[in-house]
């Protein structure tokens, strides 16, 4: 079975998706990059990025307007998630990782 390809979009790659691709990177069949949409993000989300996964996660409604608005034609047949996770936690933080686990978790299974 091939490997689920799976890509985190936040706003500026610091926090809430570079700690999910951590997270879910040892998952079985499971693999992780991420991304930000801001202009001043650590990793700017690129169209190869998109072409290259099976599965979005985006951590708030407004990335996913801003997704549409800007990358439409990537996004063909494309999932799209919005996981709702807030911008108020740190990098690795043990409340973050237990919100990815019980809300993005289950889709990744």
């Amino acid at each position: 079975m091939a490997a689920c390809r799976v890509l985190f979009i936040c706003s500026r790659n610091r926090l809430r998706s570079p700690t999910a691709e951590q997270v879910f990177a040892g998952w079985p069949d499971v693999e992780t990059d991420s991304a930000g949409l801001a202009d001043d993000a650590d990793v700017s989300l690129s169209s190869d990025q998109l072409d290259w996964a099976d599965l979005i996660v985006v951590m708030e409604r407004s990335h996913r307007r801003r997704l549409m608005q800007r990358h439409r034609q990537h996004l063909k047949g494309k999932r799209v998630v919005v996981a709702d996770i807030p911008d108020n936690y740190a990098f690795m933080q043990p409340e973050l990782i237990e919100v990815l686990l019980r809300k993005v978790g289950h889709l990744l299974r």
